[in-house]
């Protein structure tokens, strides 16, 4: 078990949420979302913006975490 990827996994992954969460509660918050809309448009800016800082967090975050419990080191 490697202690380190575990935190480093569970900390992936609460970011991804807590994106995740204040994205919809306060968007205005949110300057890189902004950017990325007026650059790209609102669908695609807002979709690009969930991919880079919601879903790539969640899912780097879930690899840590079971490479850690299976004692594969980062």
């Amino acid at each position: 078990m490697n202690i380190m990827a575990i935190v480093l996994g569970v900390f992936c992954i609460g970011y991804g949420i807590f994106t995740a969460v204040m994205r919809e509660k306060l968007p205005e918050r949110f300057g890189k979302l902004e950017a990325m809309k007026k650059k790209f448009g609102d669908k695609r800016g807002k979709a690009i913006h969930i991919v880079a800082y919601t879903f790539v967090p969640i899912l780097s975050g879930i690899v840590f975490a079971v490479c850690g419990f299976l004692g594969i080191g980062l």
